[in-house]
């Protein structure tokens, strides 16, 4: 078993932990999060890991921050850092409206002072979506194709092995003009509230 295991079965120690803290049984963290009990107890015992939105649901429903949620959780064994490994990696749902954008999950983690998350991203070739913005700033590096950032008023082309680092509060969107899709890895390194 190595690190992430270890930090995942963490997660569901973490809740049946604060649960019980808190004087719920698994039928009120159930109910209160649209769940079934049954997955409530797969999750507590490191039977299965739950979605992101599965666990925020739990957490809100267990009424803490999800930064102190987190930091509770150690990396058990010698090792200082985690592997995530490629089959691990599952599609993010985004915008209903986006078409033509595959979010694919590398890795994330919330520190003390930071969250951090990492994606691939695949955009079709007449993709379509409205300016997003989020509390992060972002970095992008391309690792095919090409694709225009739209950045305020701005507008940067972007090649194979080009990188770009912005403040992801900027109403911004990537639009593919060329013919194949393009990658690029996503870094996000989102802003603490002051």
């Amino acid at each position: 078993m190595d690190a992430m295991d270890d930090y995942l079965i963490g997660i569901g120690k973490r809740i049946k932990e604060i649960r019980k803290k808190k004087g719920l049984t698994i039928n009120n963290v159930a109910g209160k999060a649209d769940l079934s009990n049954g997955l409530i107890s797969r999750i507590e015992n490191g039977r299965t890991i739950p979605s992101l939105s599965v666990l925020l649901s739990i957490v809100k429903v267990l009424e803490v921050e999800v930064a102190d949620f987190f930091k509770d959780i150690p990396l058990s064994g010698e090792k200082n850092f985690i592997v995530s490994r490629r089959e691990a990696h599952t599609i993010i749902e985004k915008e209903d409206e986006a078409t033509g954008f595959e979010y694919r999950s590398l890795f994330g983690k919330q520190l003390s002072s930071v969250g951090f998350e990492a994606v691939l991203l695949e955009i079709q070739p007449g993709s379509q979506r409205e300016k997003v913005e989020t509390d992060a700033y972002e970095f992008k590096y391309v690792l095919s194709g090409s694709c225009t950032y739209q950045i305020g008023a701005e507008e940067v082309l972007l090649h194979e092995g080009d990188a770009l680092f912005f403040d992801g509060r900027i109403p911004h969107v990537p639009v593919n003009k060329g013919t194949v899709p393009a990658k690029m890895i996503v870094m996000y390194f989102f802003l603490s509230p002051e």
